[in-house]
């Protein structure tokens, strides 16, 4: 995108690309926000018959995105990577704020961004409701908040044992988007195209999310990795996993790999933003009319086992019905870590 510098000042930068949009999203409906941008605080209305889902994200460039990243699609998955946390806590979107460090006020950058980022705000409901602007190495704080029928929130550590562990969408796209892009696997233009949003406009499962209050005894969001991400689950569950490798959804580009690239990426690619839950087996036709409803796959990969010695492991079967050594397993558990 070629360069358009402004010589906006911090609020009129604010009014121009957020404000006036996040009071549009207002008027049509203002749902749980009595009082948006404007004043030092936002105001939610709260019902007592609720609690308040709370998540923040922090993306930064080198490290999360590229330095030339397409600034739409990275104001669509500043928020998508938040909406996700509440998807996995079955929570609604009530609001977010937004703390933004830039470089420059770069009025073309800054369209594209916001064009992104009140898209998928519009989507989900979610309005725009405070935040900050500063110079600096460009750097997206989002804080998003939901709303959860009382006691009713997914957490990590209801899994029991003997429930079914589900993921939904495929998983390992993401992955793979990365390697071409880093020309690590060479793809097809048609393919590169068919699974590239998978990476950059990833879809937060906030329905999905909803439909499994009172099914789901436990969620996460696989955003560092599934098999990674399940074993927060367990470690917050004292229990343990079986996962079939060849069950874990893949989608049709990732399965022109080899098996290894397939099992490694969808294992523990991350970045794909779909939920990994546990319910029990008794439930399995309640969530298939689940993802029915929603036209989203739900794919059954494995169980919840008891926690033999002092932490949780995982057990991974492969195509023929084999464990997978120590070695192998631990291979296919690395999940993304923002510190390695």
């Amino acid at each position: 995108m070629q360069s358009q510098i402004s010589s906006l000042g911090e609020f009129d930068l604010i009014q121009r690309f957020f404000k006036t949009q996040s009071e549009l999203m207002l008027v049509s409906n203002p749902g749980s926000v009595k009082l948006g941008i404007g004043d030092d605080c936002a105001l939610l209305k709260t019902d007592p018959a609720e609690e308040i889902a709370i998540t923040s994200d922090m993306l930064v460039s080198g490290r999360h995105f590229f330095a030339d990243a397409n600034p739409e699609w990275l104001g669509w998955k500043a928020l998508a990577v938040n909406l996700s946390d509440l998807a996995a806590m079955g929570a609604r979107p009530m609001g977010f704020t937004l703390a933004l460090a830039l470089p420059e006020a770069n009025s073309a950058w800054l369209e594209a961004f916001s064009k992104g980022l009140f898209a998928i705000a519009n989507q989900f409901a979610c309005p725009l409701i405070g935040g900050d602007t500063t110079a600096g190495p460009l750097n997206i704080c989002i804080t998003a908040f939901g709303s959860i029928p009382k006691d009713k929130a997914i957490r990590r550590s209801g899994a029991l044992v003997g429930d079914d562990i589900w993921v939904s969408g495929a998983v390992g796209d993401a992955r793979l988007t990365l390697a071409a892009l880093r020309h690590e696997i060479e793809l097809e233009k048609g393919d590169l195209e068919v699974i590239e949003a998978r990476m950059h406009q990833p879809t937060p499962r906030i329905n999905l999310g909803i439909a499994l209050r009172g099914v789901a005894n436990s969620a996460v969001d696989s955003s560092d990795g599934l098999l990674g991400d399940l074993r927060h689950i367990l470690q917050q569950s004292g229990k343990d996993a079986e996962i079939h490798l060849e069950r874990i959804p893949k989608s049709t580009t990732l399965r022109k790999q080899s098996p290894n690239i397939q099992n490694q990426y969808a294992a523990s690619g991350g970045d794909d933003y779909e939920l990994c839950f546990t319910a029990t087996s008794s439930l399995r036709n309640t969530i298939t009319k689940i993802s029915g409803d929603l036209n989203l796959p739900l794919t059954q990969i494995g169980s919840i086992k008891e926690m033999q010695h002092h932490s949780p492991e995982i057990q991974l079967i492969d195509i023929n019905g084999a464990r997978l050594s120590p070695e192998e397993v631990n291979q296919l558990l690395k999940s993304f870590d923002h510190f390695a």
